[in-house]
């Protein structure tokens, strides 16, 4: 490859000292530096510069460096624009001084209201005998009618779906009916899980919040946090909804081109960005992610790359990396282009992967375990290097133009 030729940085994501994947193992991946959190901070609180530090000197214990945060949470108030909002504005922009000034300069967050990722089974078999996750309309309708009884929630349902649902959850038994609401607020690992009763609580401060709403607490986010993060430094990077729909009657405002391009336009500052990830907008057919690529151009600050299945009704299953919905072979070469344009890497990860191998008889996180995504992190490393020989050989031709 030659050396003029840019690669995206290779990171590896650890959810901290109770992460069954130690360092000393994300080593041997050969990975340039890891995507972490403080998770035992309550949501909204300030990140101290000295657990900062302290997690640093873990990382830098077996060699590596803090690259990533993923992500520095945004309080429910500020989505909802109520209650304590200003404080938690605050706090916010005082964690990102406090990053900034230990050297870390990429942010991750989401605006996902009430519940953060969302799957019905987080050990999906697959035809190899492997396990993936799952996102299931049926089942989410399980959970949502008759396990939340959320008010007036068949009316977000087709028809058929809400039949469906009725029939399935009277055939569930009760392990089985715990262990759906489980997997639904399984969320991040190390954080505090949601219950049924503080979901309903939570879901009642957006009664009156609609997509429009939400979009302007959006903007107000950013008009009142990209600045700072300007002023330090700091790459702010949005991630996707996951799904990249409404769901619980909640409006989902991060899940097309469109959404990612109105929200780089809600502040103009460059520190306001996007996390990319190919699975979360892969679940969405109507998103054409190479185009999107192309369109953000130099505002995708972080790069997730999983893939996904779908089937026609809606429901996906997270599939190996190179096969899927996702073309990524293009989508890369998208982002290998812009690349070439700006100086400092654009990090990526390999997102999830299957459990799989020695990992199927051991506790992992769902979608985190190490082989999986071992496997899908040296499919990425080589089908980048392929894609970097053909920019170094001169094709395409456009493969240097700005973007």
């Amino acid at each position: 490859m030659n050396e003029s030729t840019r690669a995206l940085l290779q990171t590896w994501r650890w959810f901290g000292p109770a992460d069954p994947v130690p360092l000393r193992h994300i080593r041997q991946a050969g990975v340039e530096g890891i995507v972490t959190a403080l998770h035992h901070i309550p949501h909204g609180a300030v990140w101290p510069i000295g657990e900062i530090e302290k997690r640093q000197n873990e990382l830098r214990a077996e060699g590596f460096e803090w690259s990533v945060v993923e992500s520095l949470t945004v309080h429910e108030d500020v989505k909802t624009r109520s209650g304590d909002y200003r404080k938690y504005l605050e706090n916010y922009r005082q964690s990102l001084r406090n990053l900034a000034a230990c050297g870390i300069r990429t942010v991750t967050y989401n605006f996902m209201p009430v519940n953060d990722w969302t799957r019905t089974d987080i050990d999906y078999p697959m035809a190899d005998g492997s396990r993936a996750l799952y996102f299931d309309w049926v089942d989410l309708a399980v959970f949502d009618l008759h396990l939340l009884k959320r008010a007036n929630a068949e009316a977000d349902y087709a028809p058929a779906v809400v039949e469906k649902a009725k029939i399935r959850h009277a055939a569930m038994t009760e392990p089985e009916k715990r262990t759906l609401i489980e997997t639904v607020f399984f969320g991040i690992p190390g954080e505090e899980k949601s219950t049924l009763e503080s979901m309903r609580r939570k879901l009642e401060k957006y009664r009156e919040i609609d997509a429009a709403a939400l979009k302007e607490n959006l903007a107000y986010f950013l008009r009142e946090v990209a600045p700072t993060a300007a002023e330090c430094g700091i790459r702010l990077a949005i991630h996707p909804d996951d799904p990249p729909c409404d769901i619980f009657g909640l409006p989902r405002i991060v899940s097309t081109g469109r959404d990612l391009l109105d929200i780089v336009s809600y502040a103009e500052e460059e520190s306001n960005g996007i996390c990319f990830c190919t699975g979360s907008l892969g679940a969405n057919p109507a998103n054409d992610l190479p185009e999107m690529a192309r369109q953000l151009g130099t505002r995708v600050h972080f790069i997730h790359f999983r893939n996904v299945r779908r089937d026609a009704d809606g429901n996906f299953y997270e599939s190996d990396h190179l096969d899927g919905e996702v073309d990524m072979y293009r989508v890369m070469t998208e982002f290998l282009k812009i690349q070439q344009t700006v100086d400092a890497p654009i990090p990526f990860r390999p997102d999830h992967g299957h459990q799989m191998l020695d990992d199927l008889q051991k506790k992992t996180n769902p979608g985190y375990s190490a082989i999986g995504r071992l496997r899908g992190l040296a499919e990425l490393r080589g089908l980048q290097m392929g894609i970097l020989r053909g920019f170094d050989a001169g094709t395409p031709a456009s493969c240097r133009q700005s973007v």
